[in-house]
């Protein structure tokens, strides 16, 4: 079966339920590597593992037509210049069994074969050791590699072929471990980061085509109708439309966009249509580059991995330096191998990395995305959180707080309420949605009426058998373009806006009807994950909002907040930041709007809600994946337990292979002991780190 394809051919060679091989003649050659490729195919939920050899790919998935066809069709529309965010650059090597595989045949052949052929294929066998501890020593000087190397070659010289060849293995499964893992990790955050192309439809030959986002070239035209995602950074042709950009931008409310406007790519359309000029597509549109907040966490090394690097190597030269003592006071070259076999860099250097890849693959399982292993140390001793409020505290489900009819005998509340949603139920805006809920929730009946016309992001009008015309909207709307005054009602109006509520005003003919006010909802697990940060450790949290003082101190009080900061610029978030810092807290921030950039940076860790700025995510040391707020308490928590973690692997690294070099140093373990037992312990601090917190 060949499925010749532009820029791609290949073959599938061998099938079986949830596994295709996939022969490619142009695999490995220039624009189709197979890490790239692999990292292409590994986007969609249903694979499993793409596995890499011999101008072929393995595919594991989970067995049915619908994931078959799903692989063969994003294998069909691979490009060697496709829009895709490389990982190839900076993730791990890929894992293979080979050496191990390799290392057991030969331990199963040893036996079997005369005595002089042992000491050679025990040396081929540990070519790839001996090798990589030359190229080190000529490199970067005396590493772990290089005493590997002189280990496991000193065993097979001398005719301990079975301590030369455990020893091979061992390492073997250390690396097979730590490198699938890695690359498990790197992958669940890769696929969080980047999903899978979106449908979207393109103007072509006259025609509406359908093809999925990433395919779309520079100066295309795209068409997205109610409903639809935005998948282009791009400009307004045609069109009006209600679109929210909160995705991205963090604004609580719908934007209105017409011809010149732009439009950010995982916007979505909630009322209207738009033909859009693509002027940034794949990688280059906003959504896209914050995926690249990943590859970065996984390139930066936290302190303590820096400092356990730093620490593995200079045990490495006492190894090396024991080593050669006990060698020139006993001359024993069985303690010289024993000695060399027991290392502290093993340990010490796949147990920290791995542990916080570990974390921060957990943390994104519960939602969370961590800049590396930094963001984990610093957040793990964080002592004071502060809390923006909008968008934060609370979220954008609205809510009806006050009805008011400026002339009763005209209606009751119950009936303006009821006229409202009426008319409000034909529009697809969150202020709308709020009043049809709130009517529902009142049984409120429904109210017949004409036609509804809408001017986009202003409001609504229509007519009713009773009461003619009705105008629902804006102020600025009613006044500027319906000529109805509400001059007499400003302090009212005033006073529910310093509330920090949102007003839905109506008029008709006559003049000012009524008033409907709306405002943000407290989130509800806000008060339980409070709670959970402070029995974890947190000892102050603070509010810090841009919002009046009366909305700040109730909210304050009702929570329990240790300070509240009202009526705060941008600028003067970060020198609270900075007060609370001189003082010698730890601090957290979590914030999600444009203006909440100075103190995402200037925090000890800055944490961004999902709906937040694209500049509150890009300068944020961890971001959360849902919205839910009690996230946080969930990565408080990893950060603290993967720090835990770190120091008991590095107490039981060090504490262990000490023990191992005082045998070693009195002759009481043999070099195959020793190897067995230091890999032994390495592998234990491996898989003690991968399993987590």
């Amino acid at each position: 079966m060949t499925h010749a394809l532009s820029p791609l051919r290949y073959r599938i060679i061998h099938e079986l339920p949830g596994r295709l091989r996939v022969r490619i003649l142009k695999l490995n050659t220039p624009g189709y590597s197979a890490d790239a490729l692999a990292n292409w195919l590994e986007l969609l939920p249903a694979v499993q593992a793409v596995n890499t050899a011999a101008h072929s790919i393995c595919i594991q998935f989970q067995s049915s037509p619908a994931a078959r066809e799903q692989i063969l069709q994003r294998l069909a529309n691979y490009q060697a210049d496709a829009d895709v965010l490389d990982w190839s650059d900076s993730a791990p090597p890929r894992s293979s069994l080979a050496p191990l595989v390799s290392g057991l045949v030969t331990l199963a052949l040893l036996p079997l074969l005369p005595p002089a052929w042992r000491i050679p294929l025990a040396l081929i066998n540990a070519a790839p050791t001996l090798a990589q501890g030359g190229m080190t020593l000529v490199r970067d000087g005396v590493k772990v590699e290089v005493l590997d190397a002189l280990a496991v070659g000193l065993s097979a010289v001398r005719g301990e072929v079975y301590a030369a060849t455990v020893t091979e293995c061992l390492l073997a499964l250390g690396n097979y471990l730590e490198q699938r893992t890695a690359r498990q990790s790197d992958r669940l955050l890769q696929r969080l980061l980047q999903p899978a192309p979106a449908p979207i439809w393109v103007e072509r030959a006259g025609g509406l085509v359908q093809m999925a986002d990433n395919e779309v070239a520079i100066g295309d035209i795209v068409q997205v109708g109610p409903g639809e995602r935005i998948g282009v950074d791009g400009r307004v042709l045609d069109g009006v439309a209600l679109v929210d950009q909160s995705a991205v931008t963090g604004e609580a409310t719908p934007v209105r966009k017409e011809m010149r406007r732009r439009v950010i790519c995982g916007s979505v359309v909630l009322e209207g249509r738009l033909r859009i000029e693509a002027t940034h597509v794949g990688v280059d549109t906003t959504a896209a580059r914050v995926a690249h907040f990943i590859r970065d966490a996984l390139t930066k090394r936290s302190t303590v991995q820096r400092e356990a690097e730093q620490l593995a190597d200079q045990r490495v030269n006492l190894t090396l330096a024991t080593g050669a003592a006990i060698y020139a006071l006993t001359r024993d070259v069985r303690r010289l191998q024993a000695v060399f076999l027991v290392d502290y860099a093993c340990a010490l250097k796949l147990g920290t990395p791995m542990a916080i890849k570990s974390g921060m693959a957990q943390a994104a399982a519960h939602g969370v995305l961590m800049r590396g292993g930094e963001a984990i140390e610093q957040l793990a001793m964080v002592d004071t959180v502060i809390f923006d409020k909008t968008g934060t505290l609370t979220h954008s489900q609205l809510l009806v707080t006050d009805i008011e009819v400026f002339d009763s005998r005209s209606c009751s509340q119950s009936d303006l309420l009821a006229l409202v949603a009426s008319i409000e139920e034909h529009s697809a805006h969150p202020l709308a949605n709020a009043v049809v809920q709130a009517a529902q929730a009142q049984g409120l009946p429904h109210v017949a009426h004409g036609e509804v016309d809408y001017v986009i992001a202003h409001g609504l009008s229509t007519t009713t058998p009773s009461g003619g015309r009705v105008i629902v909207g804006s102020r600025h709307y009613l006044e500027a373009h319906e000529q109805v005054d509400f001059s007499r009602y400003d302090t009212r109006l005033a006073e529910l806006e310093q509330a920090g509520k949102q007003v839905l005003l109506v008029g008709n003919a006559h003049g000012a009807v009524g008033v409907i006010a709306l405002r943000d909802t407290v989130r509800a697990e806000t008060a339980a994950t409070l709670t959970r940060l402070r029995a974890l450790g947190v000892r102050r949290l603070v509010l810090l909002t841009g919002d009046r003082w009366r909305v700040a101190l109730a909210l304050g009080e009702q929570l329990g907040f240790d300070e509240i900061h009202a009526e705060v610029t941008p600028e003067d978030k970060a020198a609270v930041i900075a007060q609370l810092q001189a003082t010698g807290a730890r601090v957290a921030f979590v914030g999600d709007g444009v203006n909440d950039g100075p103190a995402l940076t200037a925090a000890t860790v800055g944490i961004a809600m999902p709906r937040g700025a694209e500049i509150a995510r890009a300068t944020a040391d961890i971001v959360l994946l849902d919205d839910r707020l009690d996230a946080i308490a969930d990565a408080y928590d990893i950060a603290i337990k993967t720090q835990a973690l770190i120091r008991f692997n590095f107490r039981a690294a060090v504490g262990v292979n000490t023990a191992l070099l005082a045998g070693a140093v009195s002759g009481h373990l043999s070099p195959l002991a020793s190897a067995v037992l230091h890999n032994g312990t390495t592998v234990g601090v491996l898989l003690n780190a991968l399993r987590g917190v």
